[in-house]
């Protein structure tokens, strides 16, 4: 198997190199691995079947979880076949960039979208790293933002650690783009808008105040998902 490395640098453009193999190892169905707010992400194009499953077999991930997805803007949104009127997406942007996503319904048209898994929705968000958000834009195309680590294991924050991992696993082709260690804690919040409320999927690294101040309305919490960690 083969890890190539490059430095992510936290301003200004990635090296021509390193944009030309994360593009080269993208089209042939490899990984990236990229920082994000927290810890490190395994990335592949959201619309990418062969990207996808490349990463559940690698994380061992359950059938039917959606992995999450990191955009520059609205535009790539719109790439994914996500609906640009629902109300969640405008709450959501406001606060962006930020460790906040947002679940968004998708177009009939567009259901069949690979990172959302059958369920007829994506969680998307302009991340909080302005390296990855540079990333995006060279790149031209949303990628998935699923913590890098074995399903149920803490997200890796060390790029040393993620390597061993990948070589321990025999991940065919990946593309680590380092920005040193990472500082670990809680992943994005996510949530979505249901009839004028709020309803929180999982507190996460943005308050959940700050959301409420700018809605103005009563929170709905889903028991089940109100922190985690792992697995995301």
């Amino acid at each position: 198997m083969t890890v190539l490395r490059h430095a992510l640098p936290a301003a200004g453009a990635l090296a021509a190199a390193a944009l030309a193999d994360a593009r080269a190892t993208l089209a042939a169905g490899g990984l990236l691995v990229v920082p994000s707010e927290s810890s490190y992400g395994l990335a592949v194009d959201p619309r990418s079947a062969l990207g996808v499953a490349a990463i559940y077999a690698l994380k061992a991930r359950e059938a039917g979880k959606p992995l999450p997805v990191v955009v520059a803007d609205r535009q790539q949104i719109a790439a994914l076949g996500a609906d640009p009127s629902d109300p969640g997406l405008e709450l959501a942007a406001a606060a962006w960039p930020a460790a906040l996503s947002v679940l968004l319904p998708l177009h009939a048209s567009d259901r069949d979208l690979p990172a959302a898994a059958g369920t007829g929705a994506v969680a998307v968000r302009v991340p909080d790293h302005r390296g990855l958000r540079g990333l995006l834009v060279a790149l031209g195309h949303p990628l998935t933002a699923t913590s890098a680590n074995p399903s149920g294991a803490p997200p890796l924050v060390d790029p040393d650690a993620v390597v061993a991992w990948l070589t321990a696993a025999s991940c065919p082709r990946a593309v680590l783009l380092d920005a040193g260690v990472l500082p670990g804690g809680l992943p994005s919040t996510l949530f979505r808008l249901v009839d004028g409320r709020l309803d929180v999927l999982r507190r996460g690294r943005h308050p959940v105040e700050a959301l409420t101040a700018a809605l103005g309305s009563t929170v709905r919490l889903a028991p089940d998902r109100a922190v985690t960690v792992a697995d995301v």
